[in-house]
Protein backbone atom coordinates (compact mmCIF):
# COMPACT_ATOMS: atom_id res chain seq x y z
CA UNK A 1 0.00 0.00 0.00
CA UNK A 2 2.71 2.60 1.06
CA UNK A 3 4.43 2.21 -2.65
CA UNK A 4 1.19 3.01 -3.74
CA UNK A 5 0.98 6.03 -2.02
CA UNK A 6 4.01 7.30 -2.46
CA UNK A 7 4.33 5.92 -5.91
CA UNK A 8 6.46 3.08 -7.48
CA UNK A 9 10.15 3.28 -7.27
CA UNK A 10 11.91 4.13 -10.81
CA UNK A 11 14.54 1.39 -11.86
CA UNK A 12 16.54 1.64 -14.32
CA UNK A 13 17.19 -0.97 -17.15
CA UNK A 14 20.43 -1.55 -15.82
CA UNK A 15 19.21 -1.71 -12.02
CA UNK A 16 16.12 -4.04 -13.17
CA UNK A 17 18.47 -6.48 -15.38
CA UNK A 18 20.91 -6.52 -11.99
CA UNK A 19 18.28 -7.55 -9.70
CA UNK A 20 16.81 -9.93 -12.58
CA UNK A 21 19.79 -11.67 -12.93
CA UNK A 22 21.39 -12.15 -9.72
CA UNK A 23 17.87 -13.31 -8.02
CA UNK A 24 17.90 -16.00 -11.29
CA UNK A 25 20.86 -16.83 -10.66
CA UNK A 26 20.56 -17.43 -6.66
CA UNK A 27 17.13 -19.10 -6.98
CA UNK A 28 18.32 -21.70 -9.34
CA UNK A 29 22.04 -22.57 -7.54
CA UNK A 30 20.06 -22.95 -4.48
CA UNK A 31 17.41 -25.10 -5.44
CA UNK A 32 18.75 -26.94 -8.76
CA UNK A 33 19.97 -30.05 -6.23
CA UNK A 34 16.55 -30.41 -5.36
CA UNK A 35 15.19 -30.60 -8.53
CA UNK A 36 17.70 -33.12 -9.56
CA UNK A 37 16.49 -35.35 -6.40
CA UNK A 38 13.14 -34.45 -7.49
CA UNK A 39 13.69 -36.06 -11.11
CA UNK A 40 15.92 -39.21 -9.49
CA UNK A 41 12.81 -39.96 -7.37
CA UNK A 42 10.23 -39.53 -10.36
CA UNK A 43 8.05 -42.85 -10.36
CA UNK A 44 7.42 -41.97 -14.02
CA UNK A 45 11.35 -43.00 -14.52
CA UNK A 46 12.24 -46.93 -14.27
CA UNK A 47 15.73 -45.73 -14.34
CA UNK A 48 17.53 -43.15 -12.10
CA UNK A 49 18.35 -40.76 -14.21
CA UNK A 50 21.91 -39.94 -13.94
CA UNK A 51 21.94 -35.84 -13.77
CA UNK A 52 24.90 -34.38 -11.66
CA UNK A 53 23.54 -31.55 -8.99
CA UNK A 54 26.31 -29.18 -10.15
CA UNK A 55 24.99 -29.86 -14.17
CA UNK A 56 22.88 -26.61 -13.22
CA UNK A 57 24.28 -24.37 -16.30
CA UNK A 58 21.18 -25.90 -18.94
CA UNK A 59 19.07 -25.81 -16.63
CA UNK A 60 19.40 -21.67 -15.79
CA UNK A 61 19.70 -21.21 -19.80
CA UNK A 62 16.40 -22.61 -20.22
CA UNK A 63 14.66 -20.62 -17.13
CA UNK A 64 16.15 -17.43 -18.70
CA UNK A 65 15.25 -18.26 -22.10
CA UNK A 66 11.59 -18.61 -20.76
CA UNK A 67 11.76 -15.67 -18.96
CA UNK A 68 12.56 -13.53 -21.57
CA UNK A 69 9.84 -15.19 -23.79
CA UNK A 70 7.29 -13.25 -20.93
CA UNK A 71 8.97 -10.18 -20.89
CA UNK A 72 7.07 -8.77 -24.24
CA UNK A 73 3.86 -8.84 -22.61
CA UNK A 74 5.09 -6.31 -19.66
CA UNK A 75 6.77 -3.79 -21.81
CA UNK A 76 6.86 -2.03 -25.24
CA UNK A 77 9.00 -3.66 -28.14
CA UNK A 78 12.20 -0.63 -27.64
CA UNK A 79 11.76 -1.65 -23.56
CA UNK A 80 12.26 -4.99 -24.23
CA UNK A 81 14.80 -5.05 -26.74
CA UNK A 82 17.30 -2.75 -24.30
CA UNK A 83 16.19 -4.50 -20.91
CA UNK A 84 16.77 -7.94 -22.69
CA UNK A 85 20.21 -6.72 -23.58
CA UNK A 86 20.82 -5.43 -20.26
CA UNK A 87 20.12 -8.91 -19.13
CA UNK A 88 22.21 -11.28 -21.36
CA UNK A 89 24.96 -8.60 -21.02
CA UNK A 90 24.80 -9.30 -17.24
CA UNK A 91 25.11 -13.30 -18.13
CA UNK A 92 27.99 -12.55 -20.53
CA UNK A 93 29.95 -11.03 -17.46
CA UNK A 94 28.66 -13.88 -14.89
CA UNK A 95 29.61 -16.64 -17.61
CA UNK A 96 33.08 -14.85 -18.76
CA UNK A 97 31.38 -14.69 -22.36
CA UNK A 98 31.17 -11.63 -24.62
CA UNK A 99 27.82 -10.37 -25.26
CA UNK A 100 27.42 -11.91 -28.59
CA UNK A 101 28.46 -15.10 -27.44
CA UNK A 102 25.94 -15.18 -24.33
CA UNK A 103 23.33 -13.33 -26.68
CA UNK A 104 23.96 -16.72 -28.91
CA UNK A 105 23.54 -19.07 -26.04
CA UNK A 106 20.30 -17.96 -25.28
CA UNK A 107 19.23 -17.27 -28.68
CA UNK A 108 19.74 -21.05 -29.17
CA UNK A 109 17.95 -21.87 -25.79
CA UNK A 110 15.19 -19.95 -26.70
CA UNK A 111 14.71 -21.62 -29.88
CA UNK A 112 15.36 -24.89 -29.08
CA UNK A 113 12.30 -24.50 -26.25
CA UNK A 114 10.42 -22.95 -29.41
CA UNK A 115 11.52 -26.47 -31.49
CA UNK A 116 10.59 -28.86 -29.05
CA UNK A 117 7.28 -27.17 -27.89
CA UNK A 118 6.10 -26.87 -31.74
CA UNK A 119 2.68 -26.40 -32.21
CA UNK A 120 2.54 -25.32 -28.96
CA UNK A 121 2.58 -21.58 -27.92
CA UNK A 122 2.94 -22.36 -24.15
CA UNK A 123 6.05 -21.06 -22.57
CA UNK A 124 6.04 -23.29 -19.18
CA UNK A 125 5.32 -26.62 -21.48
CA UNK A 126 8.26 -25.50 -23.50
CA UNK A 127 10.25 -25.02 -20.67
CA UNK A 128 9.57 -28.60 -18.83
CA UNK A 129 10.16 -30.52 -22.72
CA UNK A 130 13.88 -28.48 -22.86
CA UNK A 131 14.81 -30.04 -19.41
CA UNK A 132 13.47 -33.47 -20.88
CA UNK A 133 15.68 -32.88 -23.63
CA UNK A 134 18.93 -31.12 -22.40
CA UNK A 135 18.93 -33.54 -19.52
CA UNK A 136 18.00 -36.29 -21.63
CA UNK A 137 15.80 -38.11 -19.69
CA UNK A 138 13.72 -40.02 -22.58
CA UNK A 139 16.44 -42.80 -21.92
CA UNK A 140 15.17 -43.54 -18.66
CA UNK A 141 11.35 -44.04 -19.39
CA UNK A 142 9.46 -47.46 -20.05
CA UNK A 143 10.04 -48.63 -23.42
CA UNK A 144 6.99 -46.92 -24.89
CA UNK A 145 7.89 -43.69 -24.10
CA UNK A 146 11.63 -44.14 -24.48
CA UNK A 147 11.24 -45.17 -27.65
CA UNK A 148 9.13 -42.50 -28.75
CA UNK A 149 11.74 -40.15 -26.85
CA UNK A 150 9.16 -38.38 -25.70
CA UNK A 151 8.27 -37.35 -22.00
CA UNK A 152 4.84 -38.44 -21.07
CA UNK A 153 1.72 -36.47 -19.77
CA UNK A 154 2.37 -37.42 -16.39
CA UNK A 155 6.15 -36.63 -15.89
CA UNK A 156 5.69 -33.47 -18.33
CA UNK A 157 2.85 -32.38 -15.91
CA UNK A 158 4.74 -33.11 -12.93
CA UNK A 159 7.64 -30.83 -14.74
CA UNK A 160 5.01 -27.96 -15.52
CA UNK A 161 4.60 -27.76 -11.55
CA UNK A 162 8.24 -27.65 -10.78
CA UNK A 163 8.98 -25.54 -13.81
CA UNK A 164 6.33 -22.63 -12.74
CA UNK A 165 8.43 -21.93 -9.77
CA UNK A 166 10.82 -19.85 -11.86
CA UNK A 167 9.17 -18.13 -13.73
CA UNK A 168 9.84 -14.57 -13.11
CA UNK A 169 6.68 -12.58 -11.39
CA UNK A 170 6.80 -9.69 -13.69
CA UNK A 171 3.75 -8.74 -12.64
CA UNK A 172 4.88 -8.16 -9.48
CA UNK A 173 7.70 -6.48 -10.66
CA UNK A 174 6.74 -3.78 -12.23
CA UNK A 175 4.02 -2.95 -9.65
CA UNK A 176 6.73 -2.68 -7.52
CA UNK A 177 8.99 -0.60 -10.00
CA UNK A 178 8.24 1.77 -12.78
CA UNK A 179 10.62 0.90 -16.07
CA UNK A 180 10.48 3.63 -18.12
CA UNK A 181 13.10 4.56 -21.09
CA UNK A 182 12.06 8.08 -20.78
CA UNK A 183 13.01 8.00 -17.18
CA UNK A 184 16.19 5.70 -17.19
Amino acid sequence: MLATLFGKKKLTEDKAANIFVNSLIQVVEKSFPDIVDNIKSDGEFIKTPTISKTDSDKFLMIVLAGNLKYLSRYLSSAEEIILKAKIIEKFAIVFGLSYIEMKAIVEEYSSFIHRVNHPSRNTLYGMSKAVFFKYKLGQYQDEYFSQLNAPSPILLKRMDNVMENFLWDWDTFFDKYKFNLSDA
